[in-house]
């Protein structure tokens, strides 16, 4: 019997799909027409003689069968993406450092880690990479980047090693005019019945109010009264007169976490660690394969 073939390009038709569970929106976010999509998967169930998606005329859902696809698949495909990456970059001796960040997401360290690398002998240029609220683990995980400043608990850092750079307690950020305001501070029960963001690209994000993208939009929001947020004090300082920062007393702490991918040995990397971590004077948090 013949190797089942199935193509990257069918994967990320897939994996658009089963993350969309919308033939519409999945087609746009692939910039295909929508037939052509249909067609697609069409084809791969019948090459894997598997059903992948259940559709009717209101929705469509995966099948146990697709479940697993999307599981193996995602990392199929960031294992590809990771390979082509690694050998472009075998090619090019001279790499530059990738950092990925969101705008304004660097708890104010930006510059004192930048500082600590360029005075290696083996420091690289280091090209600042921002991404949207969410991404920034795909930018590591892809090897598009190759060290990340990210978010603990928010974000996901499954395969991913990291040590902790700065920890932040998380506060509240309501109009000035809010019944919570003249607090000194607040508890999470004090925010029930509030309308709380949901950030664009971060699924099954708690918020029921309208979507954001970043933290410059979510200030407009809260200030026009559309909404509060809870946040690192960091992402919100300084604070806009318009608006007063509450801390959240049993809100867990935030971590700035320097994080890479785990597979990721390059001395390139490595320099970048110690040098963040020398300046920062603690390896604390660190995950699997941070440096020692």
């Amino acid at each position: 019997m013949g190797m089942v073939e199935l193509e990257t390009r069918e994967l990320e038709y897939f994996l658009a799909l089963a993350d969309e569970l919308h033939f519409g929106r999945a087609a746009v976010r692939l910039s295909i027409a929508q037939p052509a999509l249909s067609k697609a998967i069409r084809r791969t169930e019948s090459r894997l003689g598997v059903s992948l998606f259940v559709r009717d005329s209101r929705h469509v859902e995966l099948t146990p069968a697709g479940e697993a696809l999307r599981e193996h698949g995602r990392h199929a495909l960031n294992a590809v993406a990771a390979a082509v990456q690694r050998t472009r970059r075998a090619a090019e001796p001279q790499d530059h450092l990738r950092l990925v960040l969101k705008p304004g997401g660097d708890a104010g360290l930006l510059s004192g880690l930048l500082a600590a690398y360029a005075d290696r002998p083996d420091a690289r240029r280091v090209d600042l990479l921002f991404s949207g609220p969410a991404d920034r683990t795909a930018f590591l995980r892809e090897g598009r980047a190759d060290v990340g400043l990210l978010y603990a608990p928010f974000d996901d850092l499954d395969g991913l090693a990291h040590a902790t750079l700065h920890t932040e307690d998380r506060v509240a950020i309501v109009p000035s005019g809010h019944r919570l305001a003249g607090r000194a501070s607040i508890r999470m029960s004090d925010l029930a019945g509030e309308t709380l963001p949901r950030w664009k690209g971060v699924p099954g994000g708690d918020g029921d109010g309208p979507e954001v993208a970043d933290v410059v939009q979510l200030l407009h929001m809260v200030t026009a009264n559309r909404m509060i947020a809870v946040l690192p004090r960091s992402l919100v300082t300084p604070t806009p007169d318009t608006l007063t920062t509450l801390p959240v007393t049993d809100a867990p702490a935030s971590h700035l976490v320097l994080a890479w991918n785990a597979r990721d040995d390059r001395p390139l990397v490595r320099a970048f660690v110690r040098a963040a971590l020398g300046e920062n004077g603690s390896g604390a948090g660190a995950g699997p394969g941070a440096a020692e």
